[in-house]
């Protein structure tokens, strides 16, 4: 061993010496202030769905956009978060797909080991099959048949940013112009953000208010991915017409793809 071979691995030697035993504890604990706070582990959440510009966070969290912007901060300081500017917005994404599958992760482990969130996952699940809900394998099987429209009633951004193969997109706050143009010779299956959304419920109950019958998928397109199911992504003009009169379109015209 050279003399400076020998001087570094006693530099190293002293350093390890003066390392606080806690130290690497206390790094771990960062991640775990960061993720103490309900609102943060929600934007998690959001963001598990798609890249968001602050401002529609804020209203989605229907909290200050200085508040959320700050929450936003705390993630992105563990790495959790990754930001983009463009002009004045700035947007903000999971950091990596290892994020997304950490988020998913915890979610489960906090489901187990909490006995309050397994009530409350219990009401929810009570409440989607009293309207009729069905899980990723139940929907798969009816998939196969052309009996079934699948809604994806998301904000419009989600939705082309990844949804489940066939979906139409109708956004919740915008169903109601939409009833009248929904397929009626189908069985109508919903779907949100996945077990802890509430609009597919809101989304139900709305056209339970029509006279429509629907179902309702206890997951979202995060677990359908999840389960190693590929999603679809879309562009769109910016209305729900639109986008249910594009998917009939195309189900109409097969053969012009073979052209």
């Amino acid at each position: 061993m050279t003399d400076k071979a020998l001087s570094d691995v006693l530099i190293i030697i002293r350093m390890l010496e003066q390392l606080d035993s806690l130290a690497p504890y206390a790094a771990m604990a960062k991640l775990g202030q960061a993720l103490a706070s309900p609102q943060r582990l929600r934007l998690l959440h959001l963001l598990a769905q798609c890249e968001r510009p602050v401002e529609e966070l804020a209203a989605a969290m229907d909290e200050p956009v200085g508040t959320t912007s700050h929450h936003l901060q705390k993630l992105s300081s563990v790495r959790l978060v990754n930001s983009r500017k463009v002009g004045r917005q700035v947007f903000y994404s999971l950091a990596t797909e290892s994020v997304l599958r950490f988020w998913l992760l915890f979610r489960d482990f906090a489901e187990n080991r909490l006995s309050d969130l397994q009530l409350l996952r219990r009401l929810l699940e009570a409440s989607r099959a009293e309207s009729g809900a069905i899980d990723i394998k139940t929907l798969r099987t009816k998939l196969k048949g052309s009996k079934v429209a699948l809604l994806d009633v998301r904000p419009r951004a989600e939705y082309e940013a990844g949804h489940i193969p066939g979906a139409l997109s109708a956004p919740l706050e915008e169903l109601p112009k939409l009833v009248r143009q929904l397929p009626k010779d189908k069985t109508l299956i919903i779907y949100c953000r996945g077990p802890y959304c509430l609009l597919a419920f809101k989304a139900h109950k709305l056209l339970a208010k029509h006279g429509i019958h629907a179902l309702c998928l206890c997951e979202g397109p995060v677990e359908w991915a999840a389960a190693n199911l590929p999603l679809e992504r879309a562009s769109s003009n910016g209305r729900p017409a639109d986008a249910i009169s594009r998917n009939k379109t195309k189900s109409r015209n097969p053969k012009q793809k073979r052209k």
